[in-house]
């Protein structure tokens, strides 16, 4: 990286950069420490990032932080961060402290990346010899009057409750606004009863979300992504303010990157998959798939929809056993799709299901999938699946660090 020498700096020097197209990979200004010259503190920031004629220069202000450029593309990373997402960093409304379960870690740590108004904060998380957990929030007075996120993971019933400790504990510290983030919503699959004595426990959950004590600034704000029902948006009581957010963007950009982009087309497994997400995908072709009922089998069969020649990209909220997503498989490769591709917000895979997708390595839509997008929800199926074909990682921590901007 180019460096601008302290002995010639002057209250509005500039730094040329080299010009870099649309298709570019995007930069990330990464703020440093300020340097005394002549024993004045000189300190530069941003004044513009193009000009007039699409040169791309920074300008360095007397009044600032020194900068310096980072390519995420340099870092070589796996899990596939959007354009638009590494650019959140520029829109800074509010400083967050942003505290994560071990598990979250890792996102946490990309959420951070994105944005120089989001600072990581960590929690001591041990057990005592019975079990429970004995948990210490780490400078604790200095969060008083700041904007505080956390980054749960509620991935089995035996992290939630010293989760809850925490984010309980969190809004009474005196803080301005605190913001639960909760990309998956785990107990979504669970929303309605169908005879009597069925426990609704998405309802229960939404119940004990929407106790958290409230903050200086009011209530806590809630992010999640593709809840598996709409109607559970109505499960919340009005002591919490739920953000609904999508992964569908990640995806819209990832397929726009493909060569054969203007040759996909959308499938849904069942009627709930339309109705969450057709508006979203609407400008590609669609094809919709239900399940019927032969004997004491179910059978997928496609409802409407042409999948000759295409290549066909099946999109989810969640993925479990993976039994409904490998029936729609069979069948749209009877049907003559030339590629088949899958996309779920919330990879779950209990018992280490994703084994059961391989790669297509022959041509043969009916063997394998070309591709298989999940989104950084659930991390600890990320650490499976990492650099194992046909799946690929988009990350949620553009969306978050700008959920966390609002």
């Amino acid at each position: 990286m180019a460096a601008v020498s302290p002995a010639t700096a002057t209250t509005a020097a500039s730094l040329s950069l080299p010009h870099f197209s649309s298709s570019s990979s995007p930069f990330i200004l990464s703020f440093k420490t300020s340097t005394k010259v002549n024993n004045r503190c000189v300190r530069c920031g941003v004044r513009s990032l193009e000009n007039q004629s699409g040169h791309r220069s920074l300008d360095f202000l007397s009044n600032g932080d020194p900068i310096s450029l980072i390519n995420p593309n340099s870092l070589n990373s796996p899990i596939s961060m959007s354009a638009s997402a590494s650019e959140s960093g520029s829109k800074c409304s509010k400083r967050v402290c942003l505290f994560h379960s071990d598990e979250t870690r890792d996102l946490a740590e990309r959420i951070v990346a994105q944005s120089d108004c989001i600072e990581l904060r960590s929690i001591n998380w041990k057990k005592f010899d019975d079990g429970f957990p004995n948990l210490f929030i780490q400078n604790a007075q200095g969060i008083r009057g700041q904007h505080v996120a956390f980054l749960a993971s509620f991935s089995s019933p035996a992290v939630i409750f010293e989760q809850l400790s925490v984010i309980y504990a969190l809004p009474k510290l005196f803080v301005s606004s605190f913001t639960l983030v909760l990309p998956f919503f785990p107990t979504g699959t669970s929303e309605r009863m169908e005879d009597e004595g069925d426990v609704a426990t998405a309802f229960t959950l939404a119940r004990i979300l929407s106790n958290i004590p409230a903050s200086r600034g009011g209530p806590t704000s809630l992010v999640t992504f593709d809840i598996h029902a709409l109607q559970e948006r109505f499960y919340f009581g009005d002591t919490i303010l739920p953000c609904f957010e999508s992964g569908i963007p990640l995806l819209k950009n990832r397929l726009q990157s493909l060569p054969d982009s203007d040759n996909i087309s959308i499938a849904f497994p069942d009627d709930g998959a339309w109705k969450r997400f057709h508006k979203q995908l609407q400008h590609y072709p669609t094809i919709v798939c239900n399940k019927v009922r032969m004997g004491d089998k179910r059978i997928v069969r496609i409802k409407e929809g042409d999948a000759e020649g295409r290549h066909v990209v099946i999109v989810d909220d969640l993925v479990q056993s993976g039994g409904t997503l490998i029936e729609c498989q069979k069948v749209l490769a009877a049907h003559g799709a030339a590629k088949i591709s899958a996309y779920v917000t919330h990879g779950i895979f209990p018992k280490s299901s994703w084994n059961r997708f391989k790669l297509d390595t022959k041509g043969d839509p009916a063997e394998g999938f070309s591709y298989f997008w999940i989104t950084d929800s659930c991390g600890l199926t990320v650490k499976e699946v990492m650099n194992k074909p046909p799946f690929e990682i988009l990350s949620l921590a553009g969306s978050i660090a700008s959920a966390l901007q609002v």
